[in-house]
């Protein structure tokens, strides 16, 4: 891949691209950073603010509505685009003004659901306070809100506790919580300190009869779950843990759902108050069944309070016109920068296509010109070779074709003065016998007309040989086929060279002794094939030789059928086997045409053969004779 041309041209690709790549980055980062980061901040502010209000909402009321009022106030204050949907996108609310609002974008801000609080949001919008360890929205206490009467009556009770602790000289106030309940904060949030004092701060503890009811409700739903799950029920403290109720609790009011740790008991108020301190504190029980218990409580707590809540919405902020962040204008500076990066971009794209051109184009200007100058008709010359790639293996095959296309001219040259040279005998002879009888000197007696007859005889025959070579060279050459009987073709040729043989003193046989291998041929070009090869081992043959026929199917298991003509000749020298089947090409050039035949007989043979889809191999061991192999498709498919 390293020498390809393609790889070449990727590598240059990627660079360009990844300049490209690089340049926009950094251009996207020096003028965009700062005012993402702005805009970033004051939106994740205003988003979690939209979020807590809405997240209040839904954990105040069980419908959306009338949160339309909301929507509108906190898309005025903010000054983006709010909206409300369910979770099927069905319009709740829109802050949108526009006669036709733009269309939501696919993915929502956030989901307003107060049974599962984004934490993230949450935790923005509430200052950092973060929700219960459930996801639960404290906000959202349902059945444990307090009616108006249990609400003044536990305030008296706070108050009263509040200036007793004050009287005592620890600071503290009263804090009413989401469900309407007050209690009471030590200031500095260290509750051990009222520990020593004579005010009553058990009196808060007490669940009113609507918090016991909400709180029983509860503990069934929780038991319930932990039965289903083979485990013992469980009895739930106020502050919604289990154990030792022996702590203040704000009831309804869930802590992080762990087991209740045993408070030591309160020590007497004359006792010093290092004694008032714990010395030992039980560990922490958090085993399996209290994972269970607290999954369980967690899961009760939201089934109880999905009638109090809003279902859950989807929350879409955006700008008016529907874009998630508002453009900015370019500074001169930074307008001079992109106008640099990309003058840069482009001069480097530039350069490194044209040396990529350049290498590209100069061997492929060679290759034009030596093909141009082709065609002209000069010399064919080779072009340098400059690579191992696409253009240098294309080089290559223009060289290999230029030396090719030399040696068919250097061919067809040799074959026009063969051809000539061929047809210059005969018509000599017949010129010479003709001018002869006209001059007299030659009497037209029977001799002198066999003469002239056997002339243009071998002159038909020459001339014959060629328009077959044409024909076939054309793809024009004409095959009536039909079933053959090897056999019986075999020896209709033999017949037909037995005079022939007979007078070379030549044996000549057909060795098959039943039918042999049937196939599909034309019947007159294939005794046409198989009669050059009888003819040219006859005349190669000495006397006494023998000449044999035989056809037999192919073992390979091809289907093929062989015709096999061997003789016992003089045989053909290695050098000179590959040259068997050229045109005019004979292994005793001293021979003349009319004892060596005119060179045109085996180069028929192939060219007949393969016009019937088959093969012909030639095999020969010098002084010892050659055999001839014609392969012919036969007319039984190869078997599996």
């Amino acid at each position: 891949m390293r020498r390809s041309l393609l790889g070449r041209l990727l590598a240059v690709s990627a660079l360009v691209a990844a300049c490209s790549v690089a340049a926009t980055a950094w251009i996207a980062v020096q003028t965009t950073s700062g005012a993402i980061k702005q805009e970033q901040g004051q939106n994740l502010a205003a988003d979690a603010r939209i979020y807590d209000t809405l997240l209040d909402y839904a954990a105040r009321n069980p419908t959306w509505d009338g949160v339309g009022a909301t929507v509108r106030e906190l898309a005025r204050e903010s000054g983006r685009r709010v909206a409300l949907t369910t979770q099927g996108r069905q319009p709740l609310a829109d802050s949108a003004t526009a006669a036709t609002a733009p269309a939501l974008p696919p993915q929502a801000s956030a989901v307003v659901d107060p049974l599962s609080v984004d934490t993230v949001l949450a935790a923005r919008g509430t200052d950092g306070q973060g929700t219960a360890a459930d996801r639960i929205d404290p906000r959202a206490v349902g059945p444990f809100r307090l009616s108006a009467a249990d609400g003044k009556a536990l305030r008296r009770t706070a108050d009263d506790q509040v200036e007793c602790l004050n009287r005592a000289g620890i600071a503290s106030d009263v804090v009413v919580g989401a469900s309407g309940r007050p209690r009471v904060q030590i200031v500095g949030n260290d509750p051990e300190r009222a520990l020593g004092t004579r005010c009553d701060l058990a009196a808060l503890d007490e669940p009113t009869r609507s918090e016991q009811k909400a709180l029983d409700a509860l503990t069934e739903l929780a038991d319930a779950c932990l039965k289903r799950q083979g485990r013992e029920g469980v009895r739930l403290n106020s502050d919604l843990s289990w154990g030792d109720p022996s702590s203040s609790a704000v009831p309804g009011e869930a802590g992080p759902l762990v087991p209740r740790v045993p408070l030591p008991a309160p020590v007497p108020s004359d006792a010093p108050v290092e004694d008032a301190t714990p010395s030992v504190v039980p560990p922490e029980r958090t085993g399996e069944n209290d994972r269970a218990i607290a999954s369980c409580v967690s899961a009760a707590r939201s089934e109880q309070l999905s009638s109090y809540v809003s279902s859950p919405a989807l929350l879409f902020i955006g700008d008016e016109g529907g874009a998630t962040l508002p453009g900015f204008d370019l500074s001169p500076a930074n307008t001079a920068r992109i106008a640099g990066a990309a003058a840069l971009v482009l001069a480097l794209t530039v350069g490194a296509s044209v040396f990529a051109g350049a290498r590209l184009v100069r061997p492929l200007h060679a290759l034009t010109g030596a093909a141009q100058r082709m065609r002209d008709g000069e010399r064919p010359e080779s072009v340098p070779v400059s690579g191992d790639d696409e253009v240098g293996r294309l080089a290559a095959a223009f060289n290999d074709m230029s030396a090719h296309r030399a040696r068919l001219e250097e061919q067809r040259k040799a074959m026009v003065s063969d051809v000539a040279h061929e047809l210059r005998t005969p018509l000599s002879n017949i010129r010479g016998w003709l001018e002869a009888a006209q001059d007299g000197l030659a009497d037209p007696d029977p001799a002198f007309v066999s003469s002239l007859l056997e002339e243009a005889v071998l002159l038909q025959h020459i001339i014959d040989d060629l328009q077959d070579l044409a024909a076939a060279d054309a793809g024009v050459l004409r095959l009536h086929p039909g079933p053959v009987e090897t056999r019986e073709l075999l020896s209709q040729v033999a017949a037909a060279h037995q005079a022939r043989a007979e007078n070379a003193g030549v044996t000549l046989a057909v060795t098959a002794t039943g039918p042999g291998p049937a196939l599909r041929a034309d019947p007159v070009r294939l005794r046409q094939a198989v009669g050059n090869l009888v003819s040219n081992a006859v005349r190669h043959t000495p006397e006494g030789g023998r000449v044999t026929l035989r056809a037999y199917a192919s073992e390979e298991g091809d289907g093929a059928v062989l015709v096999e003509v061997a003789d016992t000749g003089s045989g053909i020298p290695p050098e000179d086997l590959p040259h068997v089947f050229d045109r005019f090409w004979r292994a005793e050039k001293s021979r003349s045409r009319r004892t060596g035949g005119s060179g045109l007989g085996l180069a028929i043979v192939r060219k007949l053969v393969e016009a019937h889809g088959g093969t012909v191999d030639a095999a020969s061991v010098e002084g010892e004779g050659s055999t001839f192999v014609l392969r012919l498709p036969g007319t039984t498919p190869p078997g599996p």
